[in-house]
C-alpha cells in the first residue's frame, strides 16, 4: 500500500521540533513538501527530511498532485480558512488544535468534509496515547465506581506578549490553546458531557491568560461535579484527577505533552492504598496520531477522533465564554 504523501504549510516552530519529525517517522506516512516563502526556516525540516521538496506558498502546495494530505499548524485564526482550502483542493486535512474558534465554524468543516468525502481532523494527539486509553477503560469498567469529580489542570508560563498565544486577534487565550485538553480529556475519559458551565477568567492584553471552568457533567447514567484551570502566567502544572466513590484515576506530569514535559504514566487508587502504576517511556503520541490519521485514509478505519467529538469541547468553549465572569 503507498505510504500517504504529506505536506506541511508553514514552518511553524512546532512542525518543526515535533509534527513534522512524527509525520518523517510515522508507519505509512511520507513527509515531502513543505510551504514557506522563507528557505531559511525550511532548513530545520531539510536537517532531517532532506528530500523534502519546498513550495513558495501555500496554494501551491495544495495544488501539488503528489500531496495526499496536509498538516496546517498556523495560528488559530487561520485555521478554519486553510482546513476548507485544502478540502477544497481534495486533500485530506490534519489541523492543529483548536481547528476553530467557534462550534459552527465546525459544522462548516464538517459539511466541507462530507461533501468532498475526504478525512479532515484535529490535530488533538492526547486521545491517541494509551495513557489515556487506559484511563478511559478503567472509568468504563467501573474501577473507581461511580464518578464524584473530575479536575483537570494545565498551566506554563507565556509572558512575550508578541507570542500568538498572547494575541486576540490570532485567536489567543489560555482556553483555546490549552483549555481544549483539560475540557477534551474529561470528556474523552468519561464519555460525559457538560450539564452546566461557568467560567472565572483573568484577562490581560486582551486574552484570557488565567480561566477556570466549572460546573456539572452527566453521561452513562453518572451526573458529577468537574472543574477545569488552565494559565499561561503560572509555572508548568498538568494535573488530571477523576475521582469516584470506591477509587481514582490519576495523571500527572506528562499527562498532555507525553514525552516532552515528563514521562507520561497513569494511576489508579482503590481501597486499601492499593496503587496500580501504568508508564509509558517511550510512546510518541505524536507519530501514533499520524499513524492513525495514514489508517483511516488508507484502510477506511474509524478516525479516533472524528470532528463530531472535537464539535463538543469547542462547544463547551463557547458555552464558558457567554458565562464568563472576570476576576
Amino acid at each position: 500500500m503507498q505510504p500517504v504523501r504529506w505536506g506541511i504549510l508553514g514552518a511553524a516552530r512546532f512542525a518543526r521540533e515535533h509534527m513534522g519529525r512524527a509525520i518523517h517517522a510515522a508507519e505509512g506516512a511520507q513527509l515531502a513538501a513543505l510551504a514557506t516563502s522563507d528557505p531559511a526556516k525550511a532548513a530545520g525540516f531539510l536537517a532531517f527530511c532532506p528530500d523534502l521538496r519546498l513550495h513558495d506558498s501555500y496554494d501551491a502546495l495544495l495544488a501539488d498532485p503528489q500531496i495526499d494530505a496536509v498538516y496546517i499548524p498556523l495560528p488559530n485564526h487561520l485555521h478554519v480558512d486553510w482546513t476548507l482550502k485544502a478540502l477544497a483542493a481534495g486533500k485530506a486535512v490534519l489541523t492543529e488544535k483548536p481547528i476553530a474558534l467557534e462550534a459552527a465554524q465546525i459544522d462548516r468543516i464538517i459539511a466541507a468534509r462530507d461533501a468532498a468525502g475526504l478525512l479532515a481532523a484535529e490535530a488533538y494527539m492526547i486521545v491517541h496515547h494509551p495513557q489515556w486509553s487506559r484511563a478511559r477503560d478503567w472509568i468504563a469498567a467501573g474501577e473507581i465506581g461511580e464518578i464524584i469529580h473530575a479536575d483537570a489542570q494545565f498551566s506554563f508560563r507565556q509572558i512575550d506578549m508578541a507570542n500568538i498565544r498572547n494575541r486576540p486577534e490570532a485567536g489567543g487565550g489560555s482556553l483555546r490553546d490549552i483549555g481544549v485538553y483539560t475540557l477534551g480529556a474529561m470528556r474523552f475519559a468519561t464519555g460525559a458531557e457538560p450539564a452546566s458551565v461557568e467560567a472565572r477568567l483573568i484577562r490581560d492584553n486582551g486574552i484570557d491568560s488565567f480561566a477556570h471552568v466549572f460546573g456539572m457533567m452527566e453521561g452513562a447514567g453518572q451526573r458529577f461535579s468537574y472543574a477545569s484551570t488552565t494559565s499561561m502566567r503560572a509555572y508548568n502544572r498538568q494535573v488530571v484527577t477523576i475521582q469516584g466513590t470506591t477509587g481514582m484515576v490519576r495523571l500527572e506530569g506528562g499527562c498532555f505533552n507525553a514525552g516532552v514535559n515528563d514521562l507520561a504514566e497513569v494511576e489508579l487508587h482503590q481501597q486499601g492504598n492499593r496503587v496500580i502504576t501504568e508508564r509509558f517511556p517511550r510512546v510518541n503520541q505524536y507519530v501514533l496520531q499520524v499513524e492513525a490519521f495514514c489508517r483511516s485514509l488508507r484502510e477506511g478505519v474509524p478516525y479516533p477522533c472524528p470532528l463530531e467529538f472535537v464539535r463538543g469541547t469547542q462547544a463547551m468553549m463557547d458555552r464558558a465564554y457567554a458565562a464568563a465572569r472576570d476576576l
